[in-house]
């Protein structure tokens, strides 16, 4: 066995196929096959052998790219060149890649980001299950009533915000969880009781936070991180 051997299922989540543990259940289900053989948990792969997932090959192309990113304010989530101020173009990553979902241009704080298609769009499709949650400053002091009215369903583009949880920090500033993905929805929200929004910086998304990772910069996904996104977005799960 070459010692540059890996485990099958860590193999198979390497491509952004599925999480290990979903990699697992497809090769109890005997789906896939080593070298033209059924596969058994604790199968390690090595260079030059061949994986096969219901009779296809799984190719070796490049590792999956996981990041998330600290987006500053002026930076717009769009994959458009020719927008000097887009994200693609800050970040410089070697490999193409795309945001999963967006911030707007004066927002900042926790991205994602991926070359996999599949997760975008399994991302997406499920995004209002996800929590995200942000740090808001606004205009004046925050009252009780202003806590109040955010929380509860408001209208908006036609229908209304999902209640939510609203904490107020200090003074005129406050932190909201959200479970939907409206355009500018928390802008709109304090617009509708009366207050504008100064400063808006997303902290996490889903079990992924921002913490001190630095405005500008970006880190690819820990494996529990990127381990717990793939299991949480499968359609198994």
């Amino acid at each position: 066995m070459s010692d540059n051997s890996i485990s099958l299922n860590k193999f198979i989540s390497s491509k952004g196929l599925c999480s290990r543990r979903e990699a697992d259940r497809w090769i109890e289900e005997g789906r896939v096959a080593l070298n033209g053989v059924i596969a058994k948990k604790g199968n390690r792969v090595s260079p030059g052998d061949k994986v096969e997932i219901d009779g296809k090959a799984v190719k070796n192309k490049s590792r999956a790219a996981y990041i998330m990113f600290n987006k500053p304010a002026g930076i717009t989530c769009t994959t458009d060149r020719k927008d000097k101020s887009n994200i693609i173009d800050y970040i410089g990553f070697k490999e193409r890649i795309f945001p999963i979902g967006r911030l707007d241009k004066n927002s900042t704080g926790l991205i994602l980001l991926t070359n996999d298609g599949d997760i975008v769009n399994r991302v997406l499709r499920k995004e209002n299950k996800h929590e995200k949650e942000y740090v808001v400053t606004v205009d004046q002091p925050i009252t009780s009533e202003f806590l109040k009215r955010m929380s509860k369903p408001i209208p908006m583009l036609g229908t209304k915000t999902l209640p939510c949880n609203v904490t107020h920090l200090k003074d005129n500033v406050f932190k909201i969880v959200l479970t939907q993905g409206l355009n500018r929805q928390i802008r709109r929200m304090c617009e509708y009781c009366g207050y504008k929004v100064l400063a808006l910086k997303r902290i996490r998304i889903m079990h992924i936070r921002l913490g001190k990772l630095e405005r500008g910069k970006w880190r690819y996904l820990n494996d529990k991180e990127l381990n717990t996104l793939l299991d949480e977005t499968s359609d198994k799960s």
